[in-house]
């Protein structure tokens, strides 16, 4: 083998080793000599010219990012864990890679103190009851910070609140007093509305004497329609004196 072709072998190796393919997905950040090259490369077949260029590939896609859970203390003073997952991706990769070190690591970290900063304004209630609210006041103030880096955060979800036992039971017990609550009120306006509808059919009735008897022909019915019922007819005491005879004076 003579030098000609050792030296064309070793171009060719070379060639082969500069040759980088890309997912559609991806994008390679490209520094020749140090220097970051404006245009990003991919997809496909490119060419790194090493140790000339070095490249950095920047998954494009969604990255689904697990945030710790986090003790906070809301605004009335209750300690509990919360922890959230956050949804974004590098829309621009050249400041993703240049503005800062580690972006996935930067995220992470920001989004916990901002979950931190964030729930420890709103007090218990608001918290379990205004989760929709939240988790856009933590997406837009997420992206707000991210957007120099090149990123988006598209949605923040808070997924689970921890509470102490003993907040559980105060909890519990303030829920079944509610529930009583209700119970008592929904019993009382039943107790109100049958009250007047009796009160209305008493005053039919005083001025109908017809309706009386009417009422107490349909209460014999409704009696008679259970076969092992005795119905027990009342007789008024001027028609048994009627009956009576009467004793002559003497």
């Amino acid at each position: 083998m003579n030098e000609a072709m050792i030296f064309f072998l070793i171009v060719g190796l070379y060639l082969i080793s500069s040759v980088k393919i890309l997912n559609e997905y991806e994008r390679g950040v490209i520094f020749r000599l140090g220097k970051l090259l404006q245009q990003t490369k991919g997809p496909g077949v490119i060419l790194v010219f090493a140790p000339i260029d070095r490249i950095v590939r920047v998954s494009l896609r969604t990255i689904v990012m697990d945030v710790p859970p986090q003790d906070v203390i809301t605004k009335d003073n209750v300690s509990v864990k919360v922890n959230a997952v956050v949804y974004f991706r590098v829309m621009e990769p050249q400041p993703a890679i240049v503005e800062v070190e580690n972006f996935h690591y930067a995220t992470s970290q920001l989004a916990q103190t901002t979950l931190r900063s964030v729930l420890g304004q709103v007090e218990l209630d608001g918290l379990l009851s205004e989760r929709e609210q939240l988790n856009q006041n933590l997406q837009q103030i997420l992206d707000q910070h991210t957007d120099p880096w090149g990123i988006k955060v598209s949605a923040v979800e808070v997924k689970h609140v921890d509470l102490p036992p003993d907040m559980q039971r105060a909890m519990a017990r303030q829920a079944e007093a509610e529930r009583e609550k209700r119970a008592k009120i929904i019993h009382a306006d039943g107790e109100y509305s049958a009250s007047e509808k009796l009160s209305q059919a008493a005053r039919i009735i005083s001025t109908e004497p017809a309706a009386i008897t009417l009422r107490y022909l349909q209460t014999l019915t409704e009696i008679a329609s259970e076969k092992n019922s005795t119905i027990v007819f009342p007789l008024p005491m001027e028609l048994i004196h009627l009956l009576t005879p009467k004793n002559d004076d003497k």
